[in-house]
């Protein structure tokens, strides 16, 4: 299996996270999938986001929840660009997906979107919530699914198991060789995150892992050239 590299909310190294700009130009980079998050606005507009609230990302204040969807299109966030809605970055790139959701809401919102443009083969769902992962599979047949953790024990991978989900995308500062071979064990893809160093490379290729979520499109450049 190739390695692959998945553009961390676009190139958010380099450019706004979570904006189209910052898609388009993961896509340039050549990255083999395009990570982004899914939050619910007050009217149900699945808006591309990671913070709960606007303040870190853009010139507005408090959450996005409380907000419709054409208040939040008045925002900047970043260099000029709007905050986007799902839909639309899925007319301005090809690339595959890795749709981030953060609770059940969401993944009901997400579910009827990836049914009427039949997605399954081009977003993966992922969340660090195994409910969410395992409302997504119930309404989306054939979907693939990923559970993100970051301060986790071993136990991650039952959880995995346990949600249906065929990978886990692990902060690699916690990762240990013992997780890496119970998740080859439960057949699990391994993803780390996030790789911005070639330390970091080297570590991901050393374990074996099979993909890499960075920052910076070089990634893609050296990666395969670092074991």
């Amino acid at each position: 299996m190739n390695f692959l590299t998945i553009g961390h909310r676009g190139v958010m190294g380099v450019e706004p996270e979570n904006t189209l700009r910052s898609f388009v130009a993961a896509q340039e980079a050549g990255l083999d999938v395009i990570e982004l998050d899914l939050h619910l606005s007050k009217d149900g507009a699945l808006v591309v986001m990671h913070d709960t609230d606007l303040d870190r990302t853009t010139d507005g204040t408090g959450p996005i929840a409380d907000r419709t969807i054409a208040e939040l299109r008045a925002l900047d966030a970043g260099r000029g660009e709007r905050i986007p809605v799902l839909e639309e970055v899925l007319d301005a790139v090809h690339a595959p997906l890795q749709a981030e959701i953060k609770d059940v809401q969401a993944a009901r919102a997400l579910a009827e979107v990836m049914n009427r443009r039949n997605l399954v083969g081009r977003i993966e769902v992922s969340s660090f919530h195994d409910d969410a992962i395992t409302e997504i599979a119930r309404l989306v047949p054939g979907v693939r699914t990923a559970l993100v953790a970051s301060r986790y024990h071993p136990d991650v991978v039952e959880r995995a198991v346990g949600a249906g989900a065929s990978t886990v995308c692990l902060n690699i500062r916690r990762l240990t060789l013992e997780i890496v071979e119970q998740a080859r064990k439960a057949d699990l893809r391994i993803i780390g995150w996030v790789v911005n160093t070639q330390d970091h490379l080297r570590l991901v290729r050393a374990l074996g892992l099979d993909g890499a979520t960075t920052d910076y499109p070089e990634i893609k450049r050296t990666g395969r050239f670092t074991a």
